[in-house]
């Protein structure tokens, strides 16, 4: 067996921006989510509960908005392409009683890949893929499954995304690119990043500075 190496320290992540407004609502819960399974790239669509999810985070959105004093026409809705995002989307500007068609595609804000391990749950894989699982577990920042990309691949091409953001933003994407995400926007430690929390029931805001959960 592969004895695990801790990753040495890694340093923390470069903050990149520091946005009057971004708010980021992950996609509802999927099959795969709920049983565990790598999603990455794969379409998969949202289950019932993710619907859910996606219409009450709409709510929670308008409440926000109303009490905040923002107009949501001076925001810019922006999803990841894959069908749970768009549903997700759709769900949540239905909510807000707004044109659910009327949002913008960006490519750029697609999850991490897992290549070839995308299907799978880690205890399917563990026979076969133990030392790879193992080398994850040491180095969850650098490890890139075969075929897939690393978190540290991913920050890139959300930093990339990021510097172009240039107006208050309301972003529907994946858990992935979430972690990333505020890493860049807080300056997090890079070992720390891939294990945030981000749950499918919230709505979470920087603004001019500051972090929270709606």
């Amino acid at each position: 067996m592969t004895k695990v190496i801790p990753a040495p320290g890694l340093g923390l992540m470069p903050k990149l921006h520091d946005p009057e407004l971004l708010i980021f609502v992950r996609h509802g819960e999927t099959d795969w989510n709920f049983e565990g399974r790598m999603q990455g790239q794969k379409d998969i669509p949202l289950n019932a509960t993710g619907q859910a999810q996606a219409t009450d985070n709409g709510q929670r959105l308008q409440g926000y908005l109303a009490q905040e004093g923002i107009d949501p026409a001076t925001l810019d809705f922006v999803s990841s392409p894959l069908t749970r995002t768009r549903s997700t989307m759709e769900l949540l500007r239905g909510a807000m009683n707004l044109d659910a068609s009327a949002y913008r595609l960006e490519d750029q804000l697609k999850e991490i890949t897992f290549g070839a391990w995308e299907g799978f749950t880690l205890e399917e894989l563990a026979e076969e893929e133990q030392d790879l699982i193992l080398q994850r577990r040491a180095d969850k920042w650098g490890f890139v499954p075969p075929g897939g990309e690393s978190y540290e691949m991913l920050a890139d091409r959300i930093g990339v995304w990021l510097k172009t953001v240039d107006r208050p933003s309301v972003v529907v994407s994946h858990g992935g690119v979430f972690r990333v995400l505020r890493g860049h926007l807080e300056g997090r430690e890079k070992v720390a990043v891939p294990k945030l929390d981000v749950p499918q029931d919230k709505v979470f805001v920087w603004r001019k500075g500051c972090f929270e959960v709606v």
